[in-house]
């Protein structure tokens, strides 16, 4: 009876200790095993592996590894995953049926699958966690995907184009007022980041006192796309997870009770053909999505835009001189540097990828950025040139079945903001101090001083 007793109040701590364990765990399988194992691999020359390190370390494009990767054939096998830089592959892994979304670390056969298993039941909800359209396959991705569609349609995003002018015209006007006097501006802070922020807030009905908190959310949240992360930068990744989803979660339940005519009250009312809503989870996976991915991706391509110009002065000249080009150029800045490097896809069949066997749970890695620079598709791949004819046959937006649902949107961003920043001020100049973001699947830009004349 005695020792009965005396262990009770063990149980409850003994539960806590677990539910503690779990982001250990995940991290340790997700993060820290890889980057070991991963990090041992490109020490002893494997391509893939000097691939993850290089991105990890340096900002420049790993264009070396890229043509090195290529140039091993269509399909390169290295110790842990099949990888891919040339473009007519990439298009056809991403459009594979035997191919899903999203690579599972920590969750197959054995033992670490059990265990991994265990740990992801309190993952939080981000853009690689079922049912984010980014890792969820047909049906449930073709459905939940028809019901948001309509609303980032090219003559959608056409019918947002003046408002996202006038967005654009005002923050330039900002601009001017804190670059008075000489003094340089963080185009990224002032102008990159809020243009698609605020056109995205407008779309999902997000008020103006929420939208800093909505950038904070995405900025914090951007690593999670990443492998290796340390324990500390994990833990807060996961904590503004959590935090974006508490924070959806009330603004969902606002427009419940208050619908508007943004995307988020369409969404909350949007039925399909079976008369069949988004589920709680399913809505505020994709209205997160949506947020996040609507400005996080543009900001990349407007600050890898400017500073491409303003390295290519005589492209920026051209386009002063034919504006009707602009369409073309936002091509090429996606191309040749591109937002997102890379994506990760499982082998759920045993199927051939450029008539190579790739077995049933291997792990393909598309290189977006490589395959932008296959010399078969694309002449003198590494120089940057707006006047391109088939600039736009790039994967930056991903292909098949996961295409970039704001392709449309992040386009038309594009090619306002760069053509107004350029137009406005055109002896624009960059000043000393740009740094790069330190996430490696997104690419751009974290400050970008200027002086605007």
């Amino acid at each position: 009876m005695l020792l009965r007793t005396a262990t009770r109040p063990l149980a409850p701590r003994a539960d806590a200790l677990r539910e503690a364990a779990r982001p250990a765990v995940r991290w340790g399988l997700g993060h820290a095993l890889p980057k070991s194992v991963i990090g041992a691999a490109a020490r002893r020359g494997d391509l893939h592996g000097r691939l993850i390190v290089a991105s990890s370390t340096s900002s420049d494009v790993p264009v070396d590894l890229f043509d090195a990767i290529r140039a091993s054939g269509p399909i390169h096998r290295s110790r842990y995953a099949y990888v891919t830089a040339t473009l007519p592959v990439v298009r056809e892994v991403l459009a594979n049926p035997d191919v899903r979304a999203g690579v599972d670390l920590g969750t197959g056969a054995g033992p670490l699958g059990r265990l991994g298993r265990w740990a992801h039941r309190t993952t939080p909800m981000g853009p690689l966690t079922p049912p984010s359209l980014l890792v969820t396959e047909p049906p449930d991705h073709t459905r939940m995907r028809k019901l948001v569609t309509r609303v980032f349609s090219v003559k959608a995003v056409q019918r947002l184009r003046d408002r996202t002018e006038e967005i654009a015209e005002d923050l330039l006007t900002s601009l001017e007022q804190q670059g008075r006097g000489g003094r340089p501006v963080d185009l990224v802070e002032a102008y990159c980041a809020l243009l698609p922020v605020t056109v995205i807030a407008e779309i999902l009905g997000v008020p103006d006192s929420e939208r800093q908190k909505v950038l904070d959310f995405g900025t914090a949240a951007a690593p999670s796309l990443d492998l290796g992360l340390s324990w500390r930068r994990f833990r807060r990744v996961e904590g503004a997870l959590v935090s974006f989803e508490a924070w959806l979660v009330d603004h969902i339940d606002a427009k419940r009770r208050d619908p508007g005519e943004d995307l988020l009250s369409q969404m909350v009312a949007a039925r399909d053909d079976d008369g069949v809503a988004l589920t709680d989870r399913e809505l505020i996976a994709t209205a997160g999505l949506v947020l996040a991915a609507g400005f996080e991706t543009t900001v990349n391509l407007l600050s890898n835009g400017i500073a491409l110009l303003h390295d290519h002065p005589d492209q920026r000249a051209l386009l002063r001189d034919e504006p009707d080009r602009w369409p073309n150029a936002v091509e090429e800045v996606l191309r040749i540097d591109p937002p997102v490097l890379l994506t990760g896809r499982t082998v759920v069949r045993d199927t051939e990828v450029a008539g190579m066997p790739v077995p049933r749970g291997a792990v393909v890695t598309t290189l977006l950025a490589g395959a932008n620079r296959d010399p078969e598709v694309f002449a003198d791949p590494h120089r940057f040139d707006v006047t391109r004819e088939n600039a736009a046959d790039h994967v930056s937006f991903s292909a098949g079945r996961h295409f970039c649902l704001g392709a449309a949107l992040a386009r038309m961003e594009g090619q306002v903001g760069l053509q107004r920043i350029t137009e406005r001020y055109p002896d624009l100049r960059l000043a000393p101090g740009a740094t790069r973001r330190d996430t490696r699947i997104l690419r751009g830009f974290e400050t970008l001083p200027a002086y605007l004349s």
